[in-house]
């Protein structure tokens, strides 16, 4: 029992040094909100929501796991700084400079990212759903086109939209983003732009030899070309009215 306790002791110190030495410094924590002003600071796991870093210099700074969550880092400078793990959730990154940081799993839903310069950032597993202004370097066609996807489910057309535009400057001959781009267009009832983007969907699913997405673009097209007042409800439809009848075509996550 004796050794059994002195066991449980070492074993509970352990873990209470690893978490002294995975902690922020809390030194530079005071320096950063002060000044603004911590190159090469230790910032892990630092809880640092809500704080206004704009035009903070973090440059090589340790934020591994750290909390910044609806924090303001416009202009910020994070060249070479890790964030791998960190939360960053609604942040304000617009001209944030993130070359050589290692981005590795963050959380980056939600954020403003307009000119924000993230070319050499490791960024692998980075969760950019929901984010504004992402750059098209950051993503594949398919990952803007599953966002779009997402969005469109919630009711955010706009931003489905936005994310679908993304999808098709990256790859112009994606039959799909096309397709979903005309769903998202026909439930803000703008149904021109959704019979435009049908009928690019058509033709090139049908050059591509999809037999699936052709019937499926037809249809929408069938159902756009049917007179509003003959429909049994004229109200804004839901994203999933039409496709949810044919079996889903759109919403299969793969490159059309």
């Amino acid at each position: 029992m004796k050794n059994q306790i002195i066991g449980v002791a070492a074993f509970l110190t352990t873990i209470s040094l690893t978490a002294t030495v995975q902690a922020a410094n809390s030194e530079h924590v005071r320096q950063l909100l002060a000044t603004k002003q911590c190159q090469n600071c230790d910032l892990t796991n630092a809880g640092l929501v809500l704080a206004d870093l704009s035009g903070a210099n973090l440059s090589g700074a340790n934020l591994t796991g750290a909390n910044l969550s609806r924090a303001n880092l416009s202009g910020a400078d994070l060249r070479g700084a890790n964030l791998s793990g960190a939360s960053l959730f609604g942040v304000n990154l617009s001209e944030a400079k993130f070359s050589g940081a290692n981005l590795t799993g963050a959380d980056l839903r939600n954020t403003y990212l307009a000119n924000a310069e993230l070319n050499g950032a490791y960024l692998n597993g980075a969760n950019f759903q929901g984010a504004v202004g992402i750059p098209l370097q950051v993503a594949s066609s398919e990952e803007f086109y599953a966002w779009g996807i997402a969005e469109g489910q919630k009711g955010n057309q706009q931003q489905a939209i936005s994310y679908f535009n993304q999808a098709i400057a990256i790859k112009p001959e994606y039959a799909g983003a096309y397709l979903a781009r005309g769903v998202a267009r026909y439930q803000i009832l703008d149904r021109q732009g959704a019979f435009q983007d049908a009928q690019v969907a058509e033709k090139l699913f049908t050059s591509q030899n999809n037999n699936p997405g052709t019937l499926t673009a037809q249809a929408f097209i069938k159902e756009l070309q049917t007179p509003v007042n003959d429909k049994v409800s004229t109200g804004s439809p839901s994203f999933m009215d039409f496709f949810g009848s044919l079996g889903s075509v759109l919403l299969q996550f793969f490159p059309f």
